[in-house]
């Protein structure tokens, strides 16, 4: 039996995006594999509670004194595996996971559900930062000035954003130009 050509382009084509098709969803079963392995391991580390003398790793500021919402992340193989990098800030958790250098496996990173806490002195009320809310441009303050506000829940950060201003942004969305902290007489436009 003969093939026609064209026929034989048709089925070459065909088996050609099957087989294409089969690479892409074992791919997809990979990633979604990939994303699965990193919820497990976020929900086997708990956030902790920083107490009244907890400093920021970056500038040693104690979180307990200032304002606005907090961050924690916990890094794979870190010396003190109970112990996660506590930061002031939710502007100084980006910089630190968007830098290009940051090649550390981070296994869980948890912000302050701002919707919960109190502004002035949040405590407890973390949230897993990848599914959080960030509101960036409000007139809120953090402990290094304008910071990115973290909410759980959807209505309560379009709720902050009628309060206070700013614009509601996902986890992902969050560039580095959005949390330069460069800063110094360069950046303070106010000089």
């Amino acid at each position: 039996m003969t093939t026609s050509c064209s026929c034989r382009r048709r089925q070459w084509l065909g088996l050609a995006a099957l087989t294409t098709l089969g690479a892409i969803g074992s791919i997809g079963a990979l990633s979604l594999a990939g994303c699965g392995d990193r919820a497990a391991d976020a929900q086997a580390i708990a956030p902790k509670e920083f107490g009244a003398d907890t400093a920021c790793e970056l500038d040693g500021m104690t979180l307990a004194d200032y304002p606005g919402p907090k961050a924690q992340i916990h890094f794979a193989g870190a010396a003190d595996a109970a112990a996660p990098m506590f930061l002031c800030d939710t502007v100084e958790l980006f910089s630190t996971l968007l830098q290009p250098e940051q090649v550390r496996k981070v296994q869980a990173v948890y912000v302050q559900d701002m919707g919960r806490a109190d502004w002035d002195k949040p405590r407890g009320h973390w949230i897993d930062a990848r599914g959080a809310l960030f509101v960036r441009g409000s007139k809120r303050l953090g402990s290094m000035g304008p910071t990115l506000a973290s909410f759980a829940q959807e209505a309560d950060a379009k709720k902050f954003v009628g309060e206070y201003g700013g614009t509601v942004l996902r986890y992902g969305e969050i560039t580095p130009a959005m949390v330069d902290l460069g800063g110094g007489s360069k950046g303070d436009t106010k000089m």
